[in-house]
């Protein structure tokens, strides 16, 4: 009944930019199945409804669909695809944005046993299928859309219990290192964050991982672990998309955007746009110029 009453929810209340009236709450309906999008995935909680999803991380695939949810604790590159939409059928999805402060706070109000110990850095994305108790509390948040005077008072209390039923829950580990300090997930998003804010330097991984904390060999394992890709393939995601998100913008520019982004070579730009998105970058600058911007990769 739980997943019934979701989808009716998410139906009625999707707006096109999939923002609701309650702060980090996300609903999308999706109506067709487009190609494959490059996104950024965020540090989220998805739950489909209605539909199903298709998201590649490095070499890993996930799959999930109604009734099942996907959690993302390191924001990452990914690129999805929506699944199993027809006419009358479309995806219909749930999101929550997985705040560290309110994963840690929890953490810390949990009793000695409550929850199991961790050891090493869990990937940063994983898939389960929804227990009964989790969707009853996502469908109590977002019931409070059409209670305007409950909001504010009870809205609050549905996250938390979403955020504790996701802690102790199947993927509970991936969600945990989000709130601890010093997690191997922790390490990993600090090298993560400076390799996005200068994916467009060289950098030596001996750098990244002292700025991380860890050692080379630490370092290596627990970021190929948290995104299925080492450093220097994330950095090249990172570019790629990057690059893609100008080309949309400045189409006729292909080897200033390759240069921008940190390529020296346009031929090895455009060689590895290529195997990234099908396509060289002069063809796809123009297919998405006429085709809008594409839905984002992660539901909702």
């Amino acid at each position: 009944m739980s997943l019934d009453e979701l989808r009716t929810l998410v139906a009625r209340h999707a707006r096109p930019d999939a923002t609701t009236a309650i702060d980090g709450v996300l609903l999308s309906r999706v109506d067709r199945s487009d190609p494959p999008a490059p996104a950024m995935s965020g540090t989220v909680l998805a739950v489909i409804a209605q539909g199903a999803k298709r998201l590649a991380l490095g070499d890993r695939v996930y799959e999930y669909g109604a009734g099942q949810y996907l959690v993302a604790s390191v924001d990452l590159p990914v690129t999805g695809q929506f699944t199993r939409i027809g006419p009358g059928h479309p995806a219909l999805g749930f999101g929550l944005l997985l705040e560290p402060s309110a994963v840690a706070e929890l953490l810390l109000q949990a009793g000695p046993g409550d929850l199991p110990r961790d050891s090493g850095a869990p990937s940063g994305i994983a898939v389960a299928d929804a227990p009964a108790d989790l969707l009853d509390a996502v469908v109590r948040l977002v019931r409070l859309l059409d209670r305007p005077r409950d909001r504010a008072v009870l809205a609050p209390l549905a996250k938390r219990e979403i955020l504790w039923r996701l802690i102790t829950g199947e993927q509970g580990a991936t969600v945990r290192q989000l709130g601890l300090a010093d997690s191997g997930l922790s390490h990993v998003s600090r090298a993560v964050r400076w390799i996005r804010e200068h994916y467009a330097e060289p950098f030596r991984v001996e750098d990244v991982a002292r700025l991380s904390g860890l050692s080379v060999s630490a370092f290596y394992r627990s970021f190929q672990s948290v995104t299925a890709m080492s450093p220097i393939q994330f950095q090249k995601q990172i570019r790629l998309q990057e690059a893609r998100l100008l080309l949309a913008t400045h189409p006729g520019d292909v080897t200033g955007v390759g240069r921008r982004v940190g390529y020296d070579s346009a031929s090895q730009f455009s060689r590895e746009y290529r195997r990234q998105f099908g396509e060289p970058p002069s063809r796809d600058a123009a297919r998405l110029r006429d085709a809008g911007p594409a839905p984002a990769a992660v539901l909702p």
